[in-house]
């Protein structure tokens, strides 16, 4: 991740979405792409249509599980030895592009010993990936030219997130697929500008463009745009927030577009968090559940009423121009401003692009990037200069850092497994009727898909004594909620799956309080439970 990180430390594609058409081989790593990201699962589909070969990394019978040429249904948590143990056959096999780590990395001697351990026998044990399996995708991938490694939250959302993705950075690196068109890892943003909101320093640790808080000469640059003196200590993430909420270290919040009662685990403590601040703000387009907690809410514009841009996967910044003027009367922007002003400061801004021209030269991948140029198709980030035409395909002669980091990875366990009093592993994730939790608010789309089916295995099912349509109690150690059931085959026994969407269900009152402890990401993915039929069905 070191090595990478003008795209892996924000989150971005190296390479670009219309290179998947011309991709041999793509290769998925916990991502449902198909419902998820609609729009690059039919490119996908069209891929593969042409003759691509696709590799299915996932657990549960996803569509593209259906489509794949290999499809290893693996066990949940067990992402590093699976990644390990390809490379493990690789290097056995001589299969590594010696040249490309010999040009363009470090430390590979590393990984080379690290991965000694990780046999096929022991990897096919511990992840439950048969061994011909095993050699066959670890060939293939080694021996296609053009293969795209894909991944999002089934990589990301685990306590050993961060080292899942230096994990999928070593088998590119190792294999010589990063820097060129149709290769690269690919990670795919979760919804329309998250990508944008992180390039523009939504966190608590960069100034826009990634530029650390801690580094004295970004600090001052910003000091001196701002004309003010800025902390040099990192902020919080969001858990160490609600952390503090509850010991009283924060006492006050302003919640702009996010709903984390529903969507952040152990919402139980979210929600007590929020009960013991003295004062809280929420600017939201609904009276969402957390919205419901606050002292103040101010209106939310939503992107049919707002102008600016957004920056999407693929490190595209593109115009968003307001088809209706915003129905509380004001935009974003200005409720800020119009805040800002009551507090004592006077910002002048008249519009988003002025916004925009102040923080594009103070950010160097935004610098050669202004409303003229991306008019039309938008421009991809890094673009340095008013004359360069963007970046399709990162790392093409050299990394971030000079030469990509090699990182030695060993197996970390989850942070709550399965056992006799919570025998199920509960699994999380969006279905493509819901795919961001504000859609509950819609008529149409509720009418569709009205309430939670959460999956269950027919073995489990069985044993349970239950069937398709039933409801039944999901108890963890943090919360207990009721849902109907779909009996199906698209999880394996011993494990049930639920989507996060509904209030009536609201499945983070289950998930498990344990994060990555470097970008403190819930483990969504992993959570102990046990499930029992209610005894009279509504």
């Amino acid at each position: 991740m070191a090595g990478l990180a003008t795209s892996f430390g924000s989150g971005a594609m190296t390479n670009s979405i219309s290179e998947i058409k011309d991709a041999e081989l793509l290769f998925l790593f916990g991502t449902n792409t198909t419902e998820a990201h609609p729009i690059i699962g039919y490119k996908m589909r069209q891929a593969a249509r042409k003759g691509a070969k696709l590799i299915v990394v996932d657990p549960r019978r996803i569509e593209l599980a259906e489509e794949a040429d290999y499809w290893l249904r693996i066990n949940p948590g067990t992402d590093i030895p699976l990644i390990n143990g390809l490379m493990h056959i690789i290097i056995n096999e001589g299969m590594e592009d010696q040249s490309y780590i010999e040009e363009r990395t470090e430390n590979y001697q590393e990984v080379r010993e690290t991965v000694k351990s990780y046999t096929p026998e022991y990897v096919s044990k511990l992840t439950g990936v048969s061994i011909e399996d095993l050699y066959s995708v670890a060939r293939l991938y080694a021996l296609t030219d053009k293969a795209m490694l894909f991944y999002t939250l089934g990589i990301t959302e685990h306590v050993c997130g961060t080292s899942n993705v230096m994990s999928i950075a070593n088998l590119a690196l190792l294999t010589g697929h990063l820097g060129r068109p149709s290769t690269g890892v690919n990670p795919i943003r979760g919804q329309n500008n998250v990508q944008g909101a992180c390039d523009m320093g939504a966190l608590p640790n960069v100034y826009p463009g990634y530029q650390s808080v801690t580094d004295s000469a970004a600090r001052e640059k910003f000091e001196k745009a701002w004309g003010k003196s800025l902390d040099k200590e990192k902020g919080l993430m969001i858990p160490e927030m609600f952390d503090e909420a509850h010991s009283g270290g924060i006492k006050a919040m302003y919640i702009w577009g996010e709903n984390p009662v529903l969507s952040d685990p152990n919402s139980n403590h979210i929600r007590s968090g929020l009960e013991k601040l003295e004062f809280l703000v929420v600017q939201e387009l609904f009276l969402t559940e957390t919205a419901e907690y606050a002292d103040v809410v101010f209106p939310a514009a939503s992107f049919a009423e707002a102008d600016g841009t957004f920056t999407n996967t693929e490190r595209r910044v593109q115009r968003v121009r307001k088809a209706i003027e915003p129905l509380a009367g004001l935009n974003n922007w200005q409720i800020f401003i119009s805040l800002a002003s009551r507090m004592g400061h006077s910002w002048k801004y008249r519009g988003a692009e002025e916004i925009f021209d102040e923080m594009a030269p103070l950010t160097p991948s935004y610098c050669g990037i202004n409303y003229s140029r991306i008019d039309d198709t938008g421009i991809q980030w890094p673009c340095p200069t008013p004359d360069h035409p963007g970046t399709a395909c990162l790392h093409d002669r050299c990394f971030t850092r000079g030469k990509g980091l090699f990182q030695g990875i060993e197996h970390i366990p989850p942070g709550e497994i399965p056992d006799s009093e919570y025998p199920f592993l509960l699994s999380t994730g969006r279905i493509l009727q819901h795919y961001n939790v504000t859609t509950t608010y819609s008529a149409g789309i509720n009418s569709i898909w009205s309430e939670e089916y959460a999956e269950v295995n027919p073995l489990d099912a069985s044993k349970l004594g239950i069937e398709t349509g039933n409801k039944v109690k999901v108890a963890s150690r943090r919360g207990e909620l009721t849902t109907r059931i779909r009996v199906t085959d698209r999880v394996p026994p011993g494990i049930i799956w639920m989507s996060f969407h509904y209030k009536e269900s609201p499945t983070n009152v289950l998930t498990s309080h344990a994060v990555d402890p470097i970008t403190k990401t819930g483990e969504y993915k992993i959570c102990a439970v046990k499930v029992e039929k209610e005894s009279v069905d509504i």
